[in-house]
């Protein structure tokens, strides 16, 4: 009998699944929880599902709930839950001096959609020290915000919340209700926006951007030697006019709004603004309280959330290139043109019909599981629709939802944050098998549309 060989997309599906399970286990060990507190396995299962998916969604007070030990086990499940199944194992490898097969190099390749094999374990080393790089940045800056409020213990959350941030987890340790009474703090609110948004641009634009800083070699280099790619190009402008959206879009539907910026002085407006359109990037941090938000806000929130962060990066959504590229194949139909082109590259075909697979996929998932947590929970529309969307999104935000769910509504939301990080086409993809391809080309129909 032929032995059936794990492909890429099911090594990450079945990654992430054990590693959940695992940290569920862990979470379940007495001295995981601290004296007097309960917890039993599906809500452990759900904050373990919710930590590896770094997604941030929790039925139970994280900070109040679980002690030092079970901290740390959600804090490891993060950190591997950002960085993903192929640098984290990779780095298991490495530390324990294991070859690096060629299957594991084809898995990193896969992973990071790159064109060649040969540098693919220092790009993971490269990837874990840029990382380790930004976090500790990230937590020398919260210091001087848990320092001087909660003493030691202090470098300890400025540790935790740093790679929840990164990661656009969005999971705190502040009793349950995020950064809400912190939208003032400078410091706490600039922190967490620059992890966010380093966590959200994807490792790939980093490598471009330190490639446009190198010095030429000769006189005689390219004028262009230090224009960044399409790629990064395309992150970098994409993810500033999103946040800048986010912010206006906020300013204007909530700045007379009492119960969320409406009293605050315009400065203090303006950066709870701009962090609720950078958290909306999957990050979960909140500085308002989302229920309290216009429902036209809200709308707004939707689209931001499911579009998400980057490619290669440690945030969630169908992801900003995705929907570049979407918009650039719409305005090609009706301008009559053949091809997709961006910044003067024609885009490959099969690129542009793998975005549309991917929200239409996305968006079709998110759909039915909305509409069974709703048989569910019998709960209100916007609010299941922001739930699902923010766990789907692998966000973390909710209106309230979360600490109401019923058995089967967590089952949902914890299937759902589970399908949002590993991806509707990467569980289509690992269901699939090692069929061969098919290309056989049919006789073209022509059919009536719109």
């Amino acid at each position: 009998m032929k032995k059936r060989k794990l492909t890429a997309t099911r090594i990450i599906m079945l990654g992430f699944f054990l590693g959940a399970v695992a940290g569920a286990v862990c979470l379940m060990l007495p001295f995981s929880v601290r004296r007097g507190q309960r917890l039993d396995f599906l809500d452990g299962l759900f904050v373990a599902v919710s930590s590896i998916c770094v997604t941030g969604l929790s039925t139970v007070n994280i900070g109040e709930t679980f002690s030092a030990f079970g901290q740390g086990v959600i804090l490891l499940l993060i950190q591997f839950g950002g960085l993903g199944i192929v640098t984290f194992t990779t780095m298991v490898l490495c530390v324990f001096r294991r070859r690096i097969t060629l299957s594991d190099r084809i898995l990193i390749q896969n992973a990071y959609n790159l064109d060649t094999l040969t540098g693919l374990v220092r790009l993971t080393g490269r990837i874990l020290k840029v990382t380790l790089c930004l976090e500790g940045l990230g937590a020398l800056g919260y210091a001087f915000f848990f320092l001087p409020r909660y003493g030691a213990k202090g470098i300890w959350y400025s540790i935790f919340h740093a790679v929840s941030a990164f990661c656009n987890a969005g999971i705190d340790l502040l009793g349950g209700n995020s950064f809400c009474g912190y939208a003032d703090n400078v410091i706490l609110n600039i922190t967490t926006v620059f992890l966010i948004v380093a966590g959200g641009l994807g490792f790939p634009v980093y490598w471009e951007i330190a490639r446009g800083f190198r010095p030429r070699r000769s006189e005689t280099d390219s004028p262009y030697v230090r224009k960044v790619n399409l790629q990064a190009r395309i992150v970098i402008v994409s993810t500033l006019c999103l946040l800048l959206a986010g912010t206006v879009l906020t300013l204007l539907f909530e700045h007379d709004n009492p119960d969320t910026l409406g009293t605050m002085p315009w400065p203090e407006k303006v950066l709870a603004s701009a962090f609720q359109s950078v958290t909306l990037r999957t990050a979960g941090f909140a500085t308002i309280p989302q229920e309290c938000f216009r429902p036209v806000s809200c709308l707004v929130y939707l689209v931001l959330m499911f579009i998400g962060g980057s490619p290669a990066g440690t945030a969630g959504g169908v992801k900003t290139v995705t929907i570049v590229l979407l918009f650039a194949a719409m305005f090609a139909n009706i301008r009559g043109k053949r091809d997709v082109s961006v910044g003067h590259r024609k885009i490959a075909d099969g690129t542009v019909r793998r975005c549309a697979a991917i929200v239409v996929f996305s968006l079709s998932a998110l759909l039915v599981l909305t509409v069974a947590l709703l048989a569910v929970q019998g709960s209100d529309f916007l609010d299941t629709f922001y739930e699902m969307t923010s766990a789907i999104a692998t966000v973390g935000l909710s209106r309230g939802l979360t600490g109401t769910l019923k058995p089967a509504g967590k089952l949902i939301v914890a299937l759902t944050m589970y399908l949002g990080r590993i991806g509707p086409i990467t569980l289509a993809l690992a269901f699939q098998g090692n069929r061969p391809s098919d290309n056989i080309s049919y006789a073209e129909s022509r059919m009536i549309v719109g």
